[in-house]
């Protein structure tokens, strides 16, 4: 049996990128949930949940994961990340954040790269050789 990853986490607002980026996803089929958060407040909550030891965690499955848009209402991808730094929770550090996006602008990627956080820098929807790239980088024994 093919080992997979427990929880992948998007944020994004946009349904049609969600859509997309569930269908790469599922199309690989080497993760066992798949989270959909449209608000990065919302998704703070949500690792909030995670980052507590169990039971107080079991509807809230710690993502392996984090493709993050940065372009959202109330809240940004931007500052998501400020405030996902100082979440309490000593296992952020083995959580691969990669930010989707669809901007061309190259100081987007210069920042990006700048924040311990963030992993990779991609555009956005995820393909299925995108996550295969990633799967092979960080996860090599998952989906072989």
């Amino acid at each position: 049996m093919t080992k997979k990853l427990k929880c992948v986490l998007l944020i994004d607002d946009d349904e049609p990128t969600n859509f997309l980026n569930r269908m790469a996803i599922e199309e690989l089929d080497c993760v066992e949930h798949i989270r959909i958060i449209q608000n990065a407040r919302e998704a703070l909550d949500y690792l909030v949940c995670a980052y507590q030891p169990p039971p107080l965690n079991e509807n809230c499955p710690k993502p392996e994961i984090i493709f993050l848009d940065i372009n959202m209402p109330a809240m940004d991808g931007w500052e998501f990340l400020e405030k996902y730094e100082s979440l309490p929770g000593n296992n952020k550090s083995s959580v691969i954040v990669i930010m989707l996006t669809t901007s061309f602008n190259p100081e987007d990627a210069l920042k990006a790269n700048a924040i311990a956080s963030v992993s990779e820098f991609r555009n956005k929807p995820l393909t299925p050789e995108g996550l295969r790239e990633i799967l092979q980088k960080y996860y090599p024994e998952v989906c072989k």
